[in-house]
C-alpha cells in the first residue's frame, strides 16, 4: 500500500492565506452596506428606496404647488344650520302657533303660509348668518286685507321676546294670491340663531300670507 504524499507547509500557508483574504473581504463589504444604511437613516431618507422613486418620475423635479388666488368674496359661512342667505320656504318651520299652511299660486309653486292673524308666530331654528353681517331682509308676501288695515311682520332672535332686529308693515296687495317681495333694513347679525317670526296688528281679521324669504348682506 502506497502512503499518501504528505502537503509540504507551504500549501497549508497558501490556502491558510486565501481563506483570510475572503473573509476580510466579505467583513469589508458588510462594513460598507452598514455605513450606508445608517447614513441613509441620519438623513431621514426611507429605508424602501421604491416609494421615493415613483414619487417623482424620472427626469422631472418636484415643484411646491401655487399658492391660491386672493379673493374679493366674504368669508364662508361656518358649517352646520340653515344657511340665512338661502330662500327658506315659510311652511318649513320649526315650530308655529295659528298659521295654516296651503298650495301657493306664486311663481315656482309649492306651498305657503296662510291664515296669520295678530299673535301668531313661526320659529326657524339654526339659522345661520355666518362672520360677515346681514344687513337687509326680503319676503314674499301678499295680503287681500280691508282698507287702513295693515299688519306688521317682526324678526326676532333666539326668543320671541327679545327686541326686533327689523319688520316689515304689509297692507292690501289686491288679493291672497297676489304676491310681492319686500325688503328693509335690520340691525347687523352674525352667527348661530333661533329665528322668530311674530305677526302682530291692531285689527283681529287675517293679515298675509307669507311664501318664503332671505336676508342679504
Amino acid at each position: 500500500m502506497t502512503t499518501p504524499a504528505t502537503p509540504s507547509p507551504g500549501v497549508y500557508t497558501s490556502r491558510s492565506r486565501v481563506t483570510r483574504n475572503r473573509a476580510a473581504l466579505a467583513a469589508a463589504g458588510l462594513a460598507l452596506a452598514l455605513l450606508g444604511y445608517l447614513i441613509g437613516r441620519l438623513q431621514g431618507g426611507p429605508t424602501d428606496p421604491a416609494p421615493a422613486a415613483a414619487a417623482v418620475p424620472a427626469g422631472s423635479s418636484a415643484s411646491p404647488a401655487p399658492s391660491a388666488e386672493p379673493s374679493s368674496e366674504p368669508p364662508p359661512a361656518p358649517e352646520g344650520g340653515t344657511d340665512a342667505y338661502s330662500t327658506i320656504q315659510a311652511e318649513s318651520a320649526t315650530n308655529q302657533q295659528g298659521v295654516e299652511y296651503e298650495d301657493t299660486e306664486d311663481d315656482g309653486g309649492g306651498r305657503n303660509v296662510g291664515w296669520v292673524n295678530r299673535g301668531d308666530w313661526l320659529r326657524y331654528d339654526q339659522i345661520n348668518f355666518g362672520t360677515t353681517p346681514a344687513t337687509h331682509f326680503a319676503a314674499r308676501v301678499s295680503s287681500d286685507v280691508g282698507d287702513g288695515v295693515t299688519g306688521q311682520l317682526e324678526l326676532h332672535l333666539d326668543t320671541p321676546s327679545s327686541p326686533a332686529i327689523g319688520g316689515l308693515t304689509v297692507g292690501n296687495l289686491g288679493g291672497w294670491q297676489s304676491w310681492q317681495t319686500q325688503s328693509t333694513v335690520i340691525t347687523p347679525v352674525t352667527g348661530m340663531h333661533t329665528l322668530f317670526i311674530t305677526f302682530s296688528s291692531e285689527s283681529d281679521t287675517e293679515l298675509l300670507n307669507l311664501n318664503y324669504f332671505a336676508f342679504s348682506h
